[in-house]
């Protein structure tokens, strides 16, 4: 018998498929009289394992780091051709959230717009995100303008009708008030290869050009910085 010529073709199990389509590595087939109620279904379903891959890897990498070391965990996951870099990031997030800090209602992506912030921060927009059932660029552009807000540049950050009200009994909120305008200059940072290549990664993993995510990760100590010499 040729076997040269055959492939091993193995079904993936999703339970929440059950018999409605088969389901392959490489694809999945649906019967030509699929209900659509189950077509919309089992995309919903397959947001969330998307979603929840990216906090598996994440916790995957972190135990892995934690249990065998630097070097072993990094060979495993060479072995497992995924792509470093991407991987570093989710582990970056995922440490930045305990399991009880994480909202099952969003996304992982959600998450990682917030990552950077104070846990009193990441709270408070998570919390926000969930109840205003923003989508992850909406969570995004409120945070840009709340910083955008905090320069002076915007009186209030758009679709929060109760932000002064919110501010004065939320500690997480960013406040404005107290702030005026301040100069714009222009900042010149030299750079090695590696360096740059690490930053854009990392600005990668959050949705931004290098340039705009220093500028926030600069704004975000700042903040740090007042908070610590008033405190």
């Amino acid at each position: 018998m040729d076997t040269g010529g055959e492939t091993a073709q193995h079904d993936v199990v999703l339970s929440f498929v059950g018999t409605q389509a088969k389901v392959q590595k490489s694809g999945m087939v649906f019967p030509q009289n699929l209900p659509e109620r189950s077509w919309e279904q089992i995309g919903a379903n397959l947001r969330e394992l998307v979603n929840s891959s990216a906090w598996w890897l994440a916790d995957w990498l972190i135990f892995g780091e934690a249990t065998y070391g630097w070097r072993r965990y990094k060979e495993a996951i060479e072995r497992t051709g995924l792509d470093y870099q991407t991987l570093r990031n989710y582990a970056w997030v995922a440490r930045r959230f305990e399991h009880d800090r994480r909202r099952d209602g969003l996304s992982f992506a959600h998450h990682a717009e917030v990552a950077r912030l104070s846990p009193p921060e990441q709270d408070y927009w998570l919390r926000k995100a969930e109840q205003q059932k923003w989508s992850r660029n909406e969570l995004r552009r409120a945070l840009r303008a709340s910083l955008a807000a905090q320069s002076g540049d915007a009186a209030a950050i758009p679709g929060d009708g109760d932000g002064e009200e919110r501010a004065a009994s939320d500690p997480a909120q960013p406040a404005a008030a107290g702030r005026g305008p301040r100069k714009v200059t222009t900042l010149t940072i030299e750079l090695s290869a590696d360096q740059l290549e690490h930053y854009s990664k990392a600005a990668a993993a959050h949705g931004l050009p290098v340039g705009e995510w220093v500028t926030q990760v600069l704004a975000t100590a700042d903040r740090h910085t007042a908070e610590s010499g008033t405190a």
